[in-house]
């Protein structure tokens, strides 16, 4: 018989440690200071304070196989044994590396963004031939540690129907094959892994599925009835919720509840109700605290929704809308924020409790219809977007940039950090502690940029950058020069692997007091007779990659931020940088899941970023820079921001974007290093870049430089690279000349 689910649950946790443990043990571990046995000593230890710490804070629903030595995604196609032959190796855990970062002579598998978040994911390849099998070590394992310690866990997975939709296409797929063609396949494995579990005692699997939250073809509610139809029916399993969130299932929500399953997950922050009568008879998993913020939930409003959906429904069950793995843990551990903010705030910890509030009261309380003053609405609000009148047509500002920066064909440039080494590290935190002086730490800055300047030229770069020395986060160090802004000490958030950041608090109206980049960029240009970029992060970047406030349209602080931008840009300008890169990343990341609301939100996005760049004369070089992120999808977007240069990801994902740009008109730099990788590129293999790049891109309008920034690799690397890709674009100058 099944077993009734929990009366309160989270669909997932933050698994990189309160303190970056596991952060730190991966490092340790890739750098050859540890061994596996510490790397899995210290995953071990993070597992069982996750699961003690949950059970004392009252949750009756806990979730495992929700930890991760790199990424969800990655760690199913493992389970699934969809492996490409080129990373099988005979240790399983170098397999799962070189799958995420790469191996001698062997590019990973594609990074991209998980939806609409800033977390990234690794894109896995299935094709006609790939041989699917089941290795259950990892779920089963964590089944196993948690009852040792006494508790009972619900293992939770990527869905197959999600898992397909996120994989590509192996390279040698013949034309027309999709992933999702070989759903009956990995269903089989899937209903393998059940049995498994089952026989191990497991009374509910958790099967996440956020693709269905998107708009789909016919064909992805079929394969929902598919493959739940038949995992459904199996006769020795463990009891099925499918979870969804991001967004309303829509037309996959009648889908799965045609199914056998026993309970349906639904977002219900970001998504709504509707339509949740044809759950009746099933569980209803409510997510009424929300996963992706840092705001305390509204508790009056969140449990006469749940009484609503009680009503509607039948059995319902307390939860968060999404997997609290895009949230700081402890937000007690903020002494350093005002008062009067931290009491607004609820990071992981303080959402269980919530969570486990809301199901107490939940269960004392009879039923009632949401109040009409409870209901869904939107605010009202009175928008104030800016218009600008835009600059000149790309042909005059690319005859006086040619003028002005005399150029040669095919100019090398980076991202814009260079390494952040744990000397600059260490004397930011003793800054931060008192411990040394403002102006012993403005020396060593000025040294690393007097190192970095040189090294550049040195290697025979032609548009240099400063490395940004002086920067912990290309996000937080603008919120910590903006009013409306607060920062945290420990509010880390997992980004990728090991690579966490500290998203700021964007609580209140954004302004800027004095030039923030000015400076730094104005001293190393004075350093060279070679330009100088000035490097900004753009407003929609800025805002994406923040927790910020609910009490107004997110367009509208997008523009309170574009203006703080626009006004460094006027100041850059006038301290004479010739060249200025405003970095959009994020655009792509929040463009609404649902086809719908696409256009308005990419309008006023586009709207931001040109008036942020508007005031900038001709003569002034903008950049702008995306990356990890299906740039291809908003090509049109991309071409209205009307940046001089844009420069992508590519090396990485082995040029996909490059025959969507088609004829770009205006700079285009395909990225020739992936610079999430250790590996260092030989000036063959980018020279081979560059010339398939130049099929599509004239050699007059291609840029040289790496995939993203590279703050995360080593110096001795980085020159090695660098030296390569100057040397690549100087054999096919002489080409092209």
């Amino acid at each position: 018989m099944t077993s009734s689910f929990p009366a309160s649950t989270v669909l997932g946790y933050p698994r990189i440690g309160p303190r970056r443990e596991l952060k730190r043990a991966l490092e340790a571990y890739w750098e050859g200071r540890s061994s596996r046995e510490e790397l899995e000593d210290a995953g071990r230890r993070l597992r069982a304070d996750t699961w003690r710490r949950l059970a004392a804070l009252g949750l009756e629903g806990l979730p495992s196989n929700t930890f991760s030595y790199y990424d969800q995604v990655l760690d199913t196609a493992v389970l699934l044994g969809a492996v490409p032959g080129r990373y099988r190796h005979d240790d399983d855990l170098a397999t799962y590396f070189a799958m995420a970062r790469g191996a001698e002579g062997i590019a990973p598998l594609r990074m991209t963004k998980w939806f609409d978040t800033n977390y990234h994911y690794i894109v896995p390849e299935i094709g006609p031939d790939t041989v699917f099998s089941l290795d259950a070590a990892k779920p089963l394992t964590e089944v196993r540690e948690a009852r040792a310690l006494g508790l009972e866990t619900r293992p939770v997975l990527v869905g197959p129907v999600t898992f397909l939709l996120l994989s590509q296409a192996a390279p040698d797929s013949p034309d027309g094959f999709a992933p999702l063609d070989r759903l009956d396949d990995v269903v089989e494995v899937y209903a393998r892994l059940l049995a498994e579990l089952a026989a191990e005692g497991v009374g509910w699997v958790q099967l996440d599925e956020p693709a269905l939250v998107t708009d789909r073809t016919a064909a992805e509610p079929a394969a929902v009835e598919a493959a739940y139809g038949r995992l459904g029916r199996l006769e020795n399993r463990p009891a099925l919720l499918v979870a969804s969130y991001f967004g309303d299932l829509g037309d996959a929500l009648p889908a799965l509840a045609g199914t056998p399953v026993e309970a349906v997950g639904l977002d219900l922050v970001r998504g709504t109700a509707h339509g949740v009568d044809a759950l009746a008879g099933k569980t209803v998993v409510a997510g009424v605290v929300s996963g992706r913020d840092v705001w305390r939930a509204d508790r009056d409003r969140a449990l006469a929704t749940l009484r609503a959906a009680r009503e509607r429904a039948g059995r319902v069950v307390v939860s968060t809308s999404c997997s609290l793995l895009h949230v700081p843990y402890d937000v007690e551990r903020e002494t350093g924020l005002d008062p009067a903010l931290r009491r607004r705030l609820a990071f992981a910890e303080q959402k269980v409790a919530e969570v486990v509030e809301l199901a107490a009261l939940l269960a004392a309380t009879p039923g009632r219809h949401l109040p009409e003053h409870l209901a869904a609405q939107e605010r009202p609000h009175t928008s104030r977007l800016r218009t600008a009148e835009g600059r000149a047509p790309y042909a005059v500002r690319a005859a006086a940039q040619a003028e002005h920066l005399k150029l040669p064909l095919l100019p090398v440039t980076t991202i814009g950090s260079f390494p952040q080494t744990g000397e600059l590290r260490r004397a930011r935190a003793a800054l931060a502690a008192g411990e040394i002086g403002a102006a012993a730490y403005e020396s060593m800055v000025r040294a690393e940029i007097d190192q970095v300047i040189a090294l550049q030229e040195r290697l025979g770069l032609d548009v240099l950058v400063h490395g940004e020395p002086e920067r912990n986060d290309m996000v937080q160090y603008f919120a910590e020069h903006l009013d409306g802004f607060a920062v945290t000490r420990h509010g880390w958030v997992q980004s990728y692997g090991s690579r966490c950041t500290r998203p700021p608090i964007l609580h209140g109206d954004v302004r800027r007091p004095e030039p923030i980049t000015v400076r730094w960029a104005r001293y190393a240009q004075s350093l060279t007779s070679k330009p100088v970029k000035g490097m900004l992060t753009g407003p929609v970047t800025i805002v994406a990659w923040s927790f910020v406030r609910d009490d107004l349209p997110l367009r509208e602080v997008v523009f309170q931020v574009a203006d703080a931008v626009r006004e460094e840009v006027g100041d850059l300008e006038e301290a004479g940088i010739r060249v200025i890169q405003v970095d959009e990343p994020a655009l792509r990341e929040l463009v609404p899941l649902r086809r719908a609301e696409q256009a308005a939100y990419l309008a006023w996005a586009v709207a931001a970023y040109r008036w942020a760049t508007s005031g900038a004369s001709a003569h002034t070089q903008i950049h702008t820079h995306l990356c990890y992120s299906d740039a291809d999808e908003i090509l049109a977007a991309i071409d209205a921001l009307d940046a001089d240069v844009t420069s992508i990801e590519s090396a990485r994902s082995r040029g996909r974007l490059l025959g969507a740009v088609g004829a770009f008109p205006r700079g285009l730099g395909p990225g020739v290093y992936d610079i999430h990788s250790p590996r260092v590129p030989g000036a063959g293999e980018v020279e081979r870049l560059l010339t398939e790049a130049l099929r599509t891109v004239p050699a007059e309008r291609l840029w040289v430089n790496p995939d993203c920034g590279l703050k995360t690799r080593s110096y001795e690397q980085v020159e090695a690279a660098l030296a390569n890709v100057v040397e690549a674009a100087a054999r096919l100058r002489e080409r092209y000349a």
